[in-house]
């Protein structure tokens, strides 16, 4: 009988190409078709690693850790100067899923300066943020907002120390004038002292305090005030 043999069952070449274009471990330069330029490691052709990422749009660069074709873990990302033309450096810290993640400072581009917590590519958690007006705040955030303790003190040396939310003083405070030499002790809602007690503190050290001293409020026991009120209302009536 005559031996048939069956050829052997090969995979398309379209499938072969492909292979070979899979990218995994360390590659050269890889070009998008818009002009982004990737140099780094790969897996499963996802950016997976140590790499640098630049964006042909903004210039932008990116050099540190992905995971599966995301920025994650520690890096940092810089941007040209409109004018000059150099790389100025934005943020650096931890990355998690694309996005600001973990503990990174964070460079604005009018100068202010942010050193605490992310998520989400947000500042939430504990931070430090220097204003250009001078101003520094040191506390919690939340989403991008003053939120739980912290601290603000002001160019003069004036300070707040309490309750923040939404990016406002609220709740229980203390509100320093140390301009004033004054302290002021209360309850705020929305940014607005509703309640509370106003008392000199350090007046004689102030640069430049009130006039006058505040008068100082003698507490008295309420049942001792009762009584004399009682012996007076006893010695009218007779």
């Amino acid at each position: 009988m005559p031996v048939i043999k069956c050829p052997k069952v090969r995979d398309p070449p379209v499938h072969e190409w492909d292979r070979k274009a899979q990218k995994s471990g360390l590659r050269h330069t890889v070009y998008a078709v818009n002009g982004d330029q990737y140099t780094g490691e790969w897996q499963d052709n996802l950016k997976h690693g140590k790499g640098t990422q630049i964006w042909k749009s903004t210039g932008a660069i990116y050099s540190g850790d992905w995971k599966f074709g995301k920025r994650d873990g520690y890096g940092s990302y810089s941007v040209p100067d409109p004018v000059t033309k150099e790389y100025k450096k934005m943020y650096t810290g931890w990355w998690q899923n694309d996005r600001r993640g973990g503990r990174g400072m964070y460079f604005y581009s009018n100068g202010e300066q942010y050193d605490g917590e992310w998520s989400k590519g947000l500042r939430s958690g504990w931070g430090k943020m220097h204003y250009k007006d001078g101003s520094v705040y040191e506390g919690q955030w939340l989403k991008d907002k003053r939120n739980g303790q912290g601290i603000l003190l002001l160019p003069n040396g004036n300070r707040y120390e309490g309750s923040w939310k939404d990016g406002k003083k609220h709740g229980p405070g203390k509100f320093f004038y140390l301009d004033k030499g004054q302290l002021l002790e209360g309850t705020w809602v929305a940014d607005i002292p509703k309640c509370g007690a106003l008392v000199d503190f350090g007046r004689d050290n102030a640069s430049a305090p009130t006039e006058f001293p505040l008068p100082e409020i003698e507490l008295h026991d309420p049942a001792a005030v009762l009584a004399e009120a009682r012996a007076l209302y006893d010695d009218n009536k007779n």
